[in-house]
């Protein structure tokens, strides 16, 4: 037993650290968000600082949802490969590991809506990609609360003051500060005792990917849910919550808020489902159920649902859209040379796993046991044309990161073609 313990090096990691900064630069005053107003301030010239490549400076108003009214209705059921598109597509994978899977959609306006997919149906641990059934949990629990009013809902989430807690540790993806009265920015690890609206919570972890803003946001949501119109609780009412209720109902609260919203537009557990929270400190609270599991036309789907605005409303969409839109440093799929004047709205997530193996070191992002690699991305060009990838691999041993860079690049000269 003790052997077998030694044998085995389990290294976890959800989602990617430094994946780059969401919403648009101008969102400050709506959103609260403390980096957007560096931002700001430094597209002014008031703060010395880089600036962003072209296709991340898109204002709020640039930010629409592309698939509302008739142009989306033909996308209520995904449409049959596009036989040219699928032979071009077909063409990039031969040489490539076998675990690659796929799904695109190219909903340039003015054009035929074109499809193409290799492996589309499999399944795969969806790493932080799974932030984004947080996401649609908890603008699904705010509109149960405020129905008639969106406004509300973002009042909500700029004034509600959350503490970090127990359900914030423990991850090593640092998040930005920064203090808009002396201007002193920093990046570190969330601690127990930061807080920040819930804006900024959400922000932190669709752009930082932070796994202790994922869990916080996930239990506000699951709160929401609990109190409903009542909420937010005090402090007290809220310790009582978790002291009070059993562990199995919790568990049963927590799922149904993060996966019926999925089931709602469409989506089966079988194609996306989140099942546990993603720090230690939250799942000593709340035990998963369930598993998670996402595949590219599942992650589709939900890109999809966003841009019709069935995702709760039209307005909560373009907020959901607003969340992922990619203002500051990009990796991997969104790095990619070929997108720098684009707008692209992207998340991106990894999950590697290791044993000890004679002659092999295991590496970040190269397990020999598992290593995914997953990425959901809206591209943007300013000559039009508009599409939505979901890609995901397990190439193990191996850092696949330059091959989502590489792929990124050639799919786009494929849809632009």
């Amino acid at each position: 037993m003790k052997t077998n313990l030694y044998l085995w090096i389990l290294c976890i990691l959800f989602l990617i650290p430094e994946s780059g900064s969401t919403y648009p630069y101008d969102g400050y005053a709506i959103t609260g968000i403390h980096r957007l107003y560096r931002l700001e301030l430094i597209m002014a010239g008031a703060l010395t600082g880089k600036l962003p490549s072209p296709g991340m400076l898109k204002p709020l108003k640039s930010v629409k949802l592309n698939l509302t009214g008739e142009a989306g209705a033909s996308l209520n059921t995904i449409p049959t490969p596009d036989p040219d598109l699928q032979k071009a597509i077909n063409s990039l994978f031969p040489n490539m590991d076998e675990s690659y899977s796929i799904a695109i959609l190219d909903i340039t306006p003015g054009k035929k809506v074109r499809y193409a997919r290799r492996q589309e149906a499999r399944g795969f641990m969806p790493g932080s990609v799974a932030k984004l059934a947080v996401m649609a949990g908890l603008f699904t629990e705010l509109k149960k609360i405020y129905p008639d009013s969106f406004e509300k809902r973002q009042e909500l989430l700029k004034k509600r003051m959350v503490r970090g807690g127990k359900w914030a540790v423990h991850d090593s993806h640092t998040v930005p500060f920064f203090d808009p009265k002396t201007h002193n920015t920093f990046k570190r690890t969330i601690q127990e005792s930061d807080t920040f609206n819930l804006y900024e919570w959400a922000d932190h972890m669709i752009s930082a990917s932070n796994n202790g803003a994922a869990s916080v946001v996930w239990k506000e949501a699951l709160l929401m849910r609990a109190f409903g119109k009542s909420y937010p609780p005090t402090p007290q009412q809220e310790a009582d919550f978790f002291k009070n209720t059993p562990k199995a109902r919790m568990s049963e609260i927590a799922v149904a808020v993060v996966n019926e919203p999925l089931l709602a537009v469409g989506i089966t557990k079988e194609e996306f489902r989140l099942g546990s929270f993603f720090t230690s400190g939250a799942k000593s609270i709340i035990s998963g159920s369930g598993g998670s599991s996402g595949s590219p036309i599942g992650l589709l789907k939900y890109l999809v649902a966003m841009e019709q605005g069935k995702f709760v409303d039209e307005p909560s969409s373009l907020e959901m859209k607003r969340l992922m839109f990619t203002s500051d440093r990009r990796i991997r799929y969104a790095g990619s040379k070929a997108l720098a004047d684009a707008a692209v709205y992207f998340k991106s997530g990894s999950l590697y796993k290791c044993k000890q193996e004679e002659g092999y070191t295991c590496g970040k992002y190269m397990g020999n046991v598992d290593n995914y690699m997953n990425s959901v991305a809206i591209i943007e060009h300013d000559d039009g044309t508009i599409y939505i990838v979901a890609l995901m691999s397990n190439v193990l041993k191996k850092n696949s990161a330059n091959d989502h860079y590489a792929l990124a690049s050639q799919i786009d000269r494929i849809i632009r073609k």
